[in-house]
């Protein structure tokens, strides 16, 4: 008995597998690898009763001698059918897969910033804030901290009280960002301005002594002449103690005796004499 049998269709031959001969084939398989694991790993192989009894049925029907070689070849076609088949699944499945995926998100139609736009009059990407809308957390309803104003004009007057602590930072933020032109102490000669920069006025001239608190803010925010906006750069509370510590610049150098503390203005008086 053979373990394929060969089908003959016009020009084409299969092998057809029958279930009387393969089933003994398989238990002869099993056989030969215990035997060989056995032989190999020193032990001897325990065959249940219910495998050799099979066994035996699959060596009777074992083809003979001269039919083994073309047994063999035939025996290889069979094996190999389910493999391809598999072969040929995957192909489909990758095929498949990769048909349906899509690069959409690695070249989205996007614009980087300040690209140029025909699709806008202004030909600008970037679009302004639409009138009459305000982000979340920037709703600003105090005038004066976010404007330094007062029924629209300039404040002389603060949107906190000033403590010690503001005026450490407002002095802070002040040699960071103020000193390049202005200078330290507030007259207007800042490194810049000593390497050709055109200088800013003294902050202790008459003009700037009288001007409101909201007026040094508004510069800050908005920018004037030479100077350009600190808005993204300072927040409004910093800016405010800034302008706490301008004050205190300018109060440095035009104090009078009346302006000292009676417990400090003996000893000034004192240290005169």
């Amino acid at each position: 008995m053979r373990f394929a049998k060969l089908k003959t269709s016009g020009n084409r031959t299969t092998a057809v597998i029958t279930a009387r001969t393969f089933v003994p084939w398989v238990f002869r398989k099993n056989r030969e690898r215990v035997h060989f694991w056995g032989s190999h790993m020193g032990t001897t192989s325990v065959v249940p009763e219910r495998q050799r009894h099979t066994s035996a049925l699959a060596s009777e029907v074992r083809p003979s001698a001269a039919e083994a070689a073309p047994d063999t070849q035939r025996t290889g076609m069979a094996e190999a059918m389910p493999l391809c088949s598999v072969l040929f699944a995957t192909v489909v499945c990758a095929v498949l897969w990769l048909s349906g995926c899509r690069l959409d998100m690695h070249t989205q139609p996007r614009y980087n910033p300040l690209d140029e736009s025909s699709f806008f009059g202004d030909d600008k990407s970037a679009r302004p804030v639409v009138a009459g809308t305000v982000a979340r957390g920037q709703l600003r309803t105090n005038e004066l901290l976010y404007t330094g104003k007062v029924n629209g004009q300039f404040a002389d007057q603060f949107p906190f009280p000033i403590t010690r602590d503001d005026l450490q930072r407002g002095k802070e933020r002040y040699n960071i960002y103020c000193t390049p032109c202005h200078g330290q102490g507030g007259e207007g000669h800042g490194m810049i301005v000593q390497r050709g920069f055109s200088p800013p006025p003294s902050y202790h001239i008459e003009r700037l002594r009288k001007a409101p608190a909201g007026h040094y803010f508004d510069v800050m925010t908005n920018g004037f002449g030479k100077m350009y906006s600190y808005a993204s750069r300072i927040a409004p509370e910093d800016r405010w103690r800034i302008t706490a510590y301008i004050r205190a610049l300018q109060l440095s150098q035009w104090a009078t005796l009346e302006d000292v503390p009676e417990s400090e203005r003996r000893q000034l008086q004192e240290k005169a004499q």
